[in-house]
């Protein structure tokens, strides 16, 4: 059993919800041990995730949350460098999952974040788990 911990970037609450709920429920399927941490923005994902691995108490994370595209560039610098941040982490060699969703509406998002649907947020959970098996094979 392994403790994962779900980073997430609480701006949209629903689509939240269903997002956490899918890692969740990947992860407690497995037999993991579960704790969720919320941050103000997808920004911050990535800095708290390296922030909690100091700490030593988690094996792997999943970074949760949703970027709509707005009138203004704002959305490619939230989207590249949230996915940016995530990605430098893991080729240092952590387990993580991806789960920050970036789309164009929110009827997108509700599909993708939906456990029932896409369920982005299992895939992401998924993901984190794979990596953690990849990081014990390799150890």
């Amino acid at each position: 059993m392994a403790r994962f911990l779900i980073v997430e970037a609480r701006f949209y609450d629903h689509l939240n919800d269903m997002l956490v709920a899918g890692a969740r429920a990947a992860l407690v399927a497995k037999g993991h041990e579960v704790e969720v941490l919320t941050v103000p923005g997808a920004l911050e994902v990535p800095g708290a995730i390296a922030l909690a691995s100091e700490s030593g108490q988690y094996d792997g994370y999943v970074g949760i949350g949703v970027v709509i595209r707005g009138e203004t560039y704002h959305f490619e610098i939230v989207a590249g460098e949230s996915a940016r941040g995530i990605m430098a982490l893991t080729m240092d060699g952590m387990a993580i999952g991806n789960g920050i969703l970036t789309v164009e509406n929110e009827d997108q998002a509700l599909v993708r974040a939906d456990p029932k649907q896409k369920d982005k947020g299992g895939e992401a959970a998924q993901a984190a788990m794979a990596l953690l098996a990849l990081q014990e094979k390799f150890a």
